[in-house]
């Protein structure tokens, strides 16, 4: 590694108390995959640190450095996501050493630590399922729709469909009880237009947890990419999609609403919709460790956790100075009646320093904030009179 970058983050640290790293987004094998997903925004990335790395895989040493200085610093709750490219490539036996690491840095009785993993389905078969049921992970599988709709964007590194894989993957997990998991879809212009066909499609697949993440990229000139979605099309979509849940919301968990309800009730746990920018980490495959996904990039390393410790790094300049980011909004944002529950936005769509999907906001936030507002005062006033 670049030993200017080992050094500057340790002379740049910040003085005082830091806000807590709640959590860390780990990229066991960086950007590598099995698949070639077109609208891929961390894989062949011109600002890409790694990109000329002749190897892109966690070490033993780094993994045990990882899971030892965090369980000591997070203690007593400990979350690690583990995501990529895809990170399933690092092999059923890495995650098997860093569940024996887990437990031999565990702090005793009352530390509680949970594991994440975020998966394109394709690996998944009933030995990762196996293991995944026995420490009770959480599993989360990034599925678009139906067949046709999913495989216009998921490809496979030969160029074939991958749908068939993925849904193998889940028909793995259910048979072998794992039960916590979801999907991620990420809206697209391959989906933005049938909403309903998908909170369809993935009732019909059992799914009661969905996740909604849209696709908004940019070539090198700024210009949005064609499979891009607009801030109208996005509304729409979110607001079909909340009609639909509404009669179900007492089974079925939408991560978008949810975020919503949480931000109305001042608990927001979703980045997007804090303050600041500073509730987790990436660790990288080597090590380093940045702000947020989105901007893994030479200019916003923080650290590396076998020079840093995790108390270093929270402390470094960058992290105030990325985390700070967030405050600096239009002035528009000031006068704006939901400015207290999206914070502006995410800095990643942040195109001309508004949010390119302010409008989508609006829209949904106009049709579900009445609606959740009363839903949050009937579940207190029923928390008051128990």
């Amino acid at each position: 590694m670049d030993k200017s970058l080992q050094s500057g983050p340790r002379a740049a640290a910040a003085p005082g108390a830091a806000p807590r790293i709640h959590s860390l987004l780990v990229k066991p094998v960086s950007a590598l995959c099995n698949l070639d997903c077109a609208y891929c925004f961390y894989r062949d990335r011109d600002s890409d640190p790694y990109g000329s790395a002749p190897l892109r895989r966690m070490s033993d040493e780094t993994l045990e450095q990882l899971i030892e200085g965090y369980l000591f610093y997070s203690y007593p709750n400990s979350l690690f996501a583990f995501q990529g490219g895809e990170p399933m490539l690092a092999g059923r036996a890495f995650f098997e050493r860093l569940i024996e690491y887990q437990k031999r840095y565990a702090r005793g009785g009352g530390h509680a630590i949970s594991n994440i993993l975020q998966t394109n389905g394709v690996l998944l078969d009933d030995s990762w399922c196996r293991m995944l049921k026995e420490y009770r992970w959480l599993v989360g599988v990034s599925l678009d729709g139906p067949e046709a709709v999913h495989d216009r964007y998921r490809r496979g590194k030969p160029g074939g469909g991958t749908w068939k894989d993925v849904i193998r993957g889940l028909e793995a997990l259910r048979k072998n009880g794992v039960e916590q998991h979801n999907v991620l879809c990420a809206v697209s212009q391959a989906n933005v237009e049938r909403a309903a066909d998908l909170f369809k499609f993935f009732r019909s697949l059992g799914i009661d947890y969905i996740q909604h993440i849209p696709v908004a990229e940019r070539d090198g000139a700024g210009r949005l990419l064609p499979f891009s979605i607009t801030p109208e099309q996005y509304g729409r979509f979110l607001s079909e999609t909340f009609d639909l849940w509404w009669p179900e919301r007492r089974t079925v968990r939408v991560r978008n609403f949810d975020s919503i309800a949480e931000a109305i009730a001042g608990q927001p746990s979703s980045c997007t919709m804090r303050e600041t920018c500073d509730s987790y980490a990436v660790v990288e495959s080597n090590g380093d460790v940045y702000p947020c996904d989105f901007f893994v990039e030479k200019s916003w390393i923080l650290g590396n956790i076998a020079v840093n410790s995790w108390s270093e790094i929270a402390r470094s300049r960058r992290r105030y100075a990325f985390a700070a980011q967030k405050s600096s909004v239009p002035g528009a944002c000031g006068k704006c009646e939901y400015q207290a529950i999206c914070r502006g936005g995410c800095p990643k769509y942040r195109f001309d320093r508004q949010d390119y999907f302010c409008r989508a906001y609006q829209t949904i936030f106009g049709k579900a904030v009445p609606l959740l507002v009363k839903e949050l005062a009937s579940l207190w006033r029923a928390l008051d009179r128990d």
